[in-house]
């Protein structure tokens, strides 16, 4: 199983990014995925999870709203697109395998939000 997550950098507030996610290894089309993510200084914290057929997700409370998961089984790719982004959204963002999970496996990408 391998995860290359990308597409972070630094934004201001109320900007939006768009991360990616390439799955190798396994296939989506029978494998949850989600992202999580580990701010500085803090632990691992799920963000939202989407089914194989992509049909169902799942999100934390405080990611409704502001952040949506899809995702493209012909590529095996996963995206995590982020809007309105705040100072406190700064962290390293990991998709993993698997439904509701509080795991990292890949290099994550990094997302800072600051003025």
């Amino acid at each position: 199983v391998q995860l290359v997550e990308s597409g972070g950098g630094s934004v201001q507030p109320g900007e939006s990014l768009t991360l990616s996610c390439t799955a190798s290894g396994f296939t989506l089309d029978i494998s949850p995925m989600s992202w999580v993510r580990q701010a500085p200084g803090k632990g691992l914290e799920w963000l939202l999870s989407i089914t194989s057929r992509g049909n169902i997700k799942q999100y934390a409370d405080f990611a409704t709203g502001r952040f949506t998961i899809s995702s493209n089984n012909s590529k095996n790719e996963v995206y995590l697109r982020m809007n309105n982004l705040k100072p406190e959204d700064t962290a390293v963002y990991y998709c993993e395998k698997g439904w509701y999970v509080i795991t990292r496996t890949g290099r994550g990408t990094q997302v800072t939000v600051s003025s």
